[in-house]
């Protein structure tokens, strides 16, 4: 509990037989001791949230948890750059939409940041849309169900992500962002409705793009991936 007898009080002198000058010099006195109080008061309140969030992040899956997950992400161990696979796989593993806003508001409590500013400061941009449809492809609530269609469109927008990817301004393909959806994708059937989907999604022929994006020896490689799975 926050003690108001820490901050100190105002005392305001006798204002009778003082001048101008006297008057506007005690009420400035009296204007910054009164801010540097607030900023305190609030600097507490803060540390407060971030303890009782941090204390949270120790019980496994909780949107605490996640929060500092996504932040050890962009640490990356102290290596240049943002842990991506991780990322990716944090963002997979939300269960619903409204987890993630209750992930966004413990972030927010723990690190006194903005999560998605976070996330756009430390990703390319097509790194941050990937992250978005993975994010999109959730439900509302726990207990809703996601329709196909919304699947097959937010895989079609993440492959598409993956091959707008860029290294500074040189152009170039996500690899492993292409195969984490091929992975996900359970079926033959589906991959065929993804390719439907980013057809009419960008209007372009998907095969047509990854072969353009990968090289020649790599697209046997991805496409085993498919053919491993059933038909559906």
């Amino acid at each position: 509990m926050i003690n108001a007898n820490a901050y100190p009080k105002i005392i305001y002198p006798p204002q009778e037989g003082m001048s101008l000058k006297e008057k506007l010099g005690y009420g400035i006195v009296a204007t910054v001791i009164l801010g540097t109080g607030i900023y305190f008061l609030n600097r507490t309140i803060k540390k407060q949230k971030a303890k009782k969030s941090d204390l949270k992040s120790f019980d496994d899956g909780s949107p605490s948890t996640i929060a500092k997950q996504i932040k050890m992400a962009f640490e990356n161990d102290g290596l240049p750059g943002t842990d991506l696979e991780k990322l990716r796989y944090i963002m997979g593993a939300l269960k619903n939409k409204e987890q993630w806003k209750q992930v966004m508001t413990e972030y927010s409590n723990q690190f006194h940041n903005n999560l998605l500013q976070d996330m756009k400061d430390e990703l390319e941009s097509s790194e941050y849309d990937e992250m978005m449809f993975i994010k999109e492809s959730k439900p509302e609530k726990q207990g809703q169900v996601i329709t196909r269609d919304i699947l097959y469109k937010n895989w079609a927008r993440r492959l598409k992500s993956a091959f707008d990817k860029t290294y500074s301004f040189l152009p170039g393909t996500d690899e492993k962002a292409i195969k984490a959806v091929f992975i996900e994708i359970p079926t033959q059937k589906e991959f065929i409705n993804t390719g439907k989907a980013y057809q009419t999604e960008f209007k372009s022929s998907f095969i047509n793009d990854l072969k353009s994006e990968l090289e020649y020896w790599e697209y046997p490689t991805y496409m085993a991936i498919i053919a491993k799975k059933p038909k559906g």
